[in-house]
């Protein structure tokens, strides 16, 4: 399999009529801005237009957390409630547990046998993962998680999954399989596309290409508003300016990527004069990006609160959401096993 860009992969929402979106998460710890302007936004927004799935991918987090699987109930739960506190509607939304619905696992036995070892190997993402994370040997599931990730979207008929540019590969991968899957068995899974998200990877604190919890340059979703200023103060800024009424370049500089990002655009347009000017000094800048991201953050906040006064009632959704999913994976699998010939019957 060539994993070579292919057009086709990604949706045309003016020329097909769309059903069902899977998108998740691996449950690792608590979600962040970058998260939430990646991918946790526009969720929200697709919920109210699409049969919306989202899986809670704690298998797919022993890939990376093999060491800690202590540690899946309570990372679990944090995601749930991020997601129900970003505005996650579970009426309209479907979350899942996927170590749950064994029947990915299943179709992701059968689905390797579909995959040659190389592509998966020469995948951009899997390669860049591991470089980030230092890995020089790459487990089997570490290695394999694209052909699980494919049996996810399968498993549940989704026909769109939204992802930033740089999971595309996985995506073009998943159509493959499932492409010659239908080939060989005369099966009908359905070929998914990718709704690419537009919105660039959210940068680190510190300037780095990419917020990530394990760099410790994140703002956490669940993070007190007092650390959160912290954060922000600490935050880097263009090196070139030393005084308020220096010209600046906003480009370069973590804290307008912010603004850009969560501010309206009146303020957006306001920062970016200012600072090319030498109008507005960084901690100044830095103030007014708190004020964006408190607004951002308080209905946010205030539903955390109400499902934290009931915790029961996030592991009901979970389970609810689980048992709804587990119906349509237990149809696919045996739609799959017929194809195949091997739904035996017994004497």
């Amino acid at each position: 399999m060539d994993l070579k860009t292919e057009n086709a992969a990604i949706a045309d929402e003016s020329k097909f009529e769309y059903k069902r979106i899977l998108t998740g998460d691996r449950p690792t710890g608590p979600l962040h801005l970058g998260h939430y302007a990646g991918s946790l936004r526009n969720r929200v927004r697709l919920q109210g237009k699409y049969e919306t799935f989202i899986l809670i991918a704690d298998i797919q987090a022993l890939t990376t957390n093999f060491e800690h699987p202590e540690k899946l109930q309570e990372n679990i739960f944090l995601a749930a409630l991020d997601y129900l506190s970003c505005g996650i509607d579970p009426n309209l939304s479907t979350i899942i547990i996927q170590s749950m619905i064994p029947e990915i696992s299943e179709l992701t036995t059968f689905f390797s046998m579909l995959v040659s070892i190389n592509p998966l190997k020469h995948n951009p993402t899997i390669k860049t993962e591991a470089k980030e994370r230092g890995y020089k040997e790459l487990t089997y599931g570490f290695l394999g998680y694209p052909v699980s990730q494919t049996a996810d979207i399968a498993i549940f008929k989704a026909d769109l999954v939204p992802v930033g540019i740089d999971q595309l590969p996985h995506i073009e991968l998943a159509r493959k399989i499932v492409r010659k899957f239908n080939e060989l068995y005369n099966g009908n899974l359905i070929e998914p596309f990718a709704l690419i998200d537009k919105f660039p990877k959210l940068v680190g604190l510190d300037g780095n290409l990419k917020m990530s919890k394990s760099y410790g340059n994140a703002i956490n979703l669940s993070d007190e508003f007092d650390l959160i200023k912290s954060k922000i103060r600490a935050a880097l800024t263009d090196k070139n300016r030393i005084h308020p009424t220096d010209k600046g370049n906003p480009e370069i500089c973590t804290i307008y990527s912010y603004h850009k990002a969560f501010a309206g655009e009146t303020l957006i347009k306001e920062t970016d004069y200012n600072c090319r000017n030498g109008k507005i000094g960084c901690v100044k800048c830095k103030e007014n990006l708190f004020e964006v991201i408190k607004k951002l953050l308080e209905p946010m906040n205030e539903r955390r609160a109400c499902y934290l006064s009931n915790k029961d009632e996030i592991w009901d959704i979970l389970l609810t959401g689980t048992a709804r999913a587990k119906a349509i994976a237990s149809e696919t699998i045996k739609e799959v096993k017929e194809s195949m010939k091997i739904l035996y019957i017994l004497p």
